[in-house]
């Protein structure tokens, strides 16, 4: 967990070494609970992440990953707690953050090509003449080509590997000019070879400031492929080096039992730390 509790009241953030108030990092999320009904999603979530930073986000099915997410860009209002985008409130933030989600709602019959739907991500922005369609945004192509896709422009979307589309995607979120990229589960039906094409993707990205939370079941290769690692089962489980953090212990924490550890924190009761 990045937040660790001193003999005062404030959380110190492992991160920058400093409490909540004064931490720097982009992604602040404290005590966050959220409640479904008769189920808890998250239970008292904390962690931050640095700017330029490449983080795997992972965890079993039903683990809070998506929820987490839905958090983060204020999709998902929260029940407890307090979550800060470059320190203000997901409402606050639009344009700062952009999700990627694990499927993402296109028709593929209807016949839309990668540049159509890279410059979805323009709506409502760029200059008069961009919106109406008589010059073309400088943003789609410089995203295109970031994600070495500008030679597919006029492709179908439909008949896209499963690589290609996700790179398409990370091209669309890429247009909204934001600072902080949330992906779930990009590598869902992406083949290992394209897989390690997403990744480069996203490392150039990391390279040039982004900040880049990813979803991801795929253990065996977190070492080679992120800089820190974030494991959530409901709860933070670990936080770090993915060197470091996958212990036995950790391990039984994120896929095997864990009801004992919940045990002191029911519906409806929260912690009062904040």
């Amino acid at each position: 967990m990045n937040f660790r509790k001193h003999q005062t009241s404030n959380f110190v953030c492992n991160d920058c070494q400093t409490n909540a108030v004064d931490c720097s990092c982009c992604i602040q999320v404290l005590d966050v609970c959220v409640e479904f009904e008769n189920v808890l999603a998250l239970d008292t979530v904390s962690f931050s992440i640095t700017t330029g930073t490449l983080t795997g986000l992972v965890g079993p099915n039903g683990g809070g990953k998506s929820t987490l997410f839905n958090a983060l860009v204020g999709l998902q209002s929260i029940d407890h707690g307090e979550i800060l985008i470059n320190g203000l409130p997901p409402g606050h933030s639009r344009g700062k953050i952009s999700y990627v989600p694990q499927r993402e709602q296109v028709n593929w019959r209807f016949p839309l090509s990668v540049q159509d739907v890279v410059a979805l991500g323009r709506i409502g922005r760029g200059s008069f003449l961009q919106k109406l369609g008589f010059v073309g945004d400088p943003i789609v192509e410089e995203s295109l080509r970031k994600v070495d896709m500008w030679s597919h422009r006029h492709d179908l979307v439909a008949n896209l590997s499963g690589g290609q589309r996700q790179r398409t995607f990370i091209a669309r979120a890429l247009t909204q000019e934001a600072e902080i990229l949330l992906l779930d589960e990009a590598f869902s039906g992406v083949d290992f070879a394209s897989q390690e094409g997403v990744i480069d993707v996203l490392r150039n990205l990391r390279d040039e400031g982004k900040t880049i939370v990813m979803a991801t079941h795929d253990l065996n290769s977190l070492s080679e492929r992120f800089d820190q690692v974030l494991c959530i089962n409901r709860h933070i489980c670990a936080h770090g080096s993915p060197e470091l953090v996958f212990t036995e212990e950790v391990l039984t924490e994120l896929y095997g039992a864990h009801g004992e550890s919940l045990a002191e924190h029911r519906l409806g009761r929260h912690s009062d730390r904040l």
